[in-house]
């Protein structure tokens, strides 16, 4: 495994310590990526996601959908069977998992269904105003007043 030193990092940036963070600990597990179950992330608009996770067999009782701490959990834990039936070969695979994705800041979800096999979750970026851009006035010792449009700039 190999060691990256970020010290450069932290030192040329203030509040970015969540991504830092972040990066650390994606960096520091060694463990692989679950990939059970298989799922896709798509933008839907400027402000908005789409998670679609594969959950075959599962019910809406099964699953369960919970934001905690920055991070949105996806949870399955199929019943046990009551009936005794008998199979010939069973390629679905029904074991219980836990899928976790970590949201950014203003990420919250807005909707989850379950249709076809499928667990769709939709996420937007909700920006307060106050973190919105703004035009500031830039008044100067003449009386004349400078507009500035910060509109254009771009948070990162």
């Amino acid at each position: 495994m190999r060691n990256f030193d970020l010290a450069p990092l932290y030192r040329a940036t203030v509040g970015f310590d969540q991504v830092a963070d972040l990066m650390d600990r994606v960096l520091a597990s060694d463990v692989q990526t679950p990939s059970y179950p298989p799922y896709n992330i798509e933008k839907t608009a400027d402000d908005g996601w789409r998670i679609s996770i594969a959950v075959a067999g599962f019910g809406e009782d099964e699953l369960t959908v919970e934001v905690r701490e920055h991070a949105l959990i996806v949870t399955g834990r199929k019943a046990p069977e009551t009936g005794q039936r008998v199979y010939l070969h069973r390629g679905i695979a029904t074991r219980a998992f836990e899928r976790r994705f970590h949201l950014a800041d203003h990420v919250r979800v807005t909707a989850a269904s379950h249709a076809d096999g499928m667990l769709h979750i939709d996420l937007v970026r909700e920006v307060p105003e106050a973190l919105k851009p703004r035009r500031i006035a830039i008044s100067g010792g003449t009386g004349n007043t400078v507009d500035v449009d910060t509109s254009e700039t771009r948070t990162v």
